[in-house]
C-alpha cells in the first residue's frame, strides 16, 4: 500500500513536473529571444573592428577593450598608459550609484515603514501616492526635474525668497543634479520592497523586546533589520543597477562634464560617427560589473542556509 501510494505520488509529480516545463517554455523562449540573444550580440559586436563610416567590419580584434583600459597616444603608436577617462566616468558612475541607493535607503525606509503600519484600509491609497508620478515618461519627468532645478527655476526662487542665498545657484550641470535626478527617477524601486518585506513583519517581535527593556534603536538594529533585510536588498539592488546605466539624467541634468557609462555607451550608437565595438565592450564591462554584484549577494544570501544544513 505504502509502495502503491508512493508510485502514485511520483507519477502524479512527473505530470506536474511535464505541465510545468510547457508553461514555462513561452517564458523561455521570451528571455531567450528578448535577453540572451541582444546580450550574445553586444558580446560579439565588442570583439570586432570599428567601420571608418559607423557600423562594424567582421575581424575580430580586441581594440575595443584595448580603447577603454589603454591609451596610445594620438597615432595609436606610444606605448601603452592607463586610460584614466573613461577609468573616470565609470568610477563615476559607481559612486553616484552608490550615493543613489544610499539616499534612496535612508528616504525610502522610514516611507516604507510608515506605510506600511497604516491601517489597512488606507496603505493602498499610500502606495498610490507612492507610484502616482511615475506613470508620467521619466524624460518627462527628468525636464520638469531640470525646469525646477533651472537658475530661473522654483528652487532657486524659494532659496533667494527665504533669504538662505542672494543670487541664484548654478545647480544644472553639476553632479548634485544628476544626484538628484537619479534619487527621483529610482526612489520608488526603494520603497515598495522594503514597503512588502515590511508588511510581513510579526510586530509581535518588537513588543517582545520592548517588554525585555530594548530601546527602540536596539529593536530596530537587532530585530526589525535582519527581519526585513531580504527588502532592503532587493530595492538597493534595484536602484543602483539602474541608476549605474542611467543616461537621461546625466545627459539632461549634467552635461558633458558630469558623463556617465550609460550616457558613454549611448554616445556610441548614435549617427555615423559611433564606434559601436567601443560601446559593446563598455556594455559588456558594466554587465560584468553588475553581474559580479548580483553573484557576491547571491553567495552571501546563501551562507546561512549552508550553516543551517
Amino acid at each position: 500500500m505504502a509502495g502503491g501510494a508512493a508510485s502514485g505520488g511520483s507519477s502524479q509529480g512527473d505530470t506536474y513536473k511535464e505541465a510545468r516545463n510547457w508553461l514555462l517554455a513561452p517564458a523561455w523562449v521570451t528571455l531567450i529571444i528578448l535577453v540572451l540573444v541582444p546580450v550574445l550580440l553586444m558580446l560579439v559586436y565588442s570583439f570586432l573592428t570599428k567601420e571608418f563610416r559607423g557600423g562594424v567590419i567582421w575581424e575580430f580584434s580586441f581594440a575595443a577593450y584595448e580603447q577603454f583600459f589603454c591609451d596610445r597616444g594620438l597615432f595609436g603608436d606610444e606605448p601603452c598608459t592607463i586610460e584614466w577617462t573613461y577609468i573616470t566616468i565609470f568610477w563615476r558612475s559607481i559612486w553616484q550609484a552608490g550615493l543613489a541607493t544610499l539616499l534612496s535607503l535612508l528616504i525610502g525606509f522610514p516611507t516604507a515603514y510608515f506605510i506600511a503600519t497604516r491601517p489597512e484600509n488606507v496603505r493602498p491609497l499610500w502606495v498610490f501616492l507612492i507610484t502616482i508620478p511615475y506613470w508620467v515618461n521619466l524624460l518627462i519627468r527628468t525636464v520638469s526635474m531640470r525646469f525646477m532645478l533651472r537658475e530661473e527655476g522654483p528652487l532657486n526662487n524659494a532659496l533667494m525668497w527665504t533669504g538662505l542665498t542672494d543670487n541664484p545657484l548654478q545647480m544644472i550641470n553639476t553632479n548634485f543634479a544628476v544626484q538628484v535626478g537619479l534619487f527621483y527617477s529610482y526612489l520608488p524601486f526603494m520603497v515598495l520592497p522594503i514597503y512588502a518585506a515590511v508588511e510581513r513583519y510579526n510586530f509581535s517581535l518588537s513588543e517582545a523586546a520592548s517588554d525585555l527593556y530594548a530601546s527602540k534603536y536596539t529593536t530596530l538594529r537587532r530585530i526589525v533589520l535582519p527581519a526585513v533585510r531580504p527588502g532592503v536588498v532587493a530595492g538597493c539592488i534595484l536602484v543602483f543597477v539602474p541608476s549605474m546605466g542611467a543616461f537621461l539624467a546625466p545627459d539632461l541634468l549634467g552635461g558633458a562634464k558630469n558623463f556617465m557609462i550609460g550616457s558613454l555607451i549611448e554616445e556610441q550608437f548614435k549617427g555615423n560617427a559611433g564606434n559601436w565595438p567601443f560601446g559593446a565592450a563598455a556594455s559588456m564591462i558594466l554587465l560584468t560589473l553588475v553581474l559580479i554584484i548580483l553573484i557576491l549577494y547571491a553567495r552571501q544570501q546563501a551562507r546561512p542556509e549552508k550553516r543551517e544544513g
